[in-house]
């Protein structure tokens, strides 16, 4: 009881004080960020490593750049063997087929965004995907698919891995591939 009280009058100190300079807001934003938040080890930990990003297929980039936000054009599940997992979930690939493909597009972003930013310590937080899954048209698990891609951001950079997100179906996608993905990523101001 006693702490429920202090907590109020707190409130009703801090309601009552002037609006806080940015340096008191970044402070207060820090507090939040945990000593051990290195997502370079977490993907160490995890046994995966990252590869040079493939060059766009067209006539667009990897990824945009504005303020301390940083858009990554769709990328699929180009494997480290050359080969994209491909085909319709739901009738070539089962649930777990097209998981597997959203887990390669994840580290095939993450490579991306590496090559961004030089290293994945600035990523302040992932704020949106899109995640487009190649189905049969009775196919209605899209979400199950695209956790292969949230799973992992989760567990690469923690609660600033959760994330707003669509995941839709799509009648086809380039090349058959079976997911097609982009992320909206928030960073440190350099």
């Amino acid at each position: 009881m006693m702490r429920i009280y202090y907590f109020i009058v707190l409130l009703l100190v801090c309601s009552s004080c002037a609006e806080p300079n940015e340096e008191v807001q970044k402070a207060i934003v820090d507090v939040s960020i945990s000593n051990d938040y290195d997502p370079e080890a977490k993907l160490k930990d995890l046994g995966i490593q990252l590869s040079t990003p493939s060059p766009p297929v067209a006539n667009y980039v990897n990824s945009v750049r504005t303020g301390n936000l940083i858009f990554l054009a769709g990328k699929g599940p180009l494997q480290s063997n050359g080969e994209n997992i491909t085909g319709k979930v739901g009738s070539d690939l089962s649930i777990e087929e097209g998981y597997k493909a959203a887990r390669v597009t994840a580290i095939n972003q993450l490579s991306v965004l590496k090559s961004e930013l030089g290293n994945l310590n600035k990523v302040k937080r992932i704020v949106k995907v899109l995640g487009m899954v190649n189905s049969s048209p009775e196919f209605s698990d899209h979400p199950k698919v695209i956790n292969g891609y949230s799973d992992l951001m989760v567990a690469v950079f923690g609660e600033r891995g959760k994330h707003a997100r669509a995941a839709v179906g799509m009648g086809s996608l380039p090349g058959n591939i079976a997911v097609e993905i982009e992320m909206i990523v928030e960073i440190y101001e350099d």
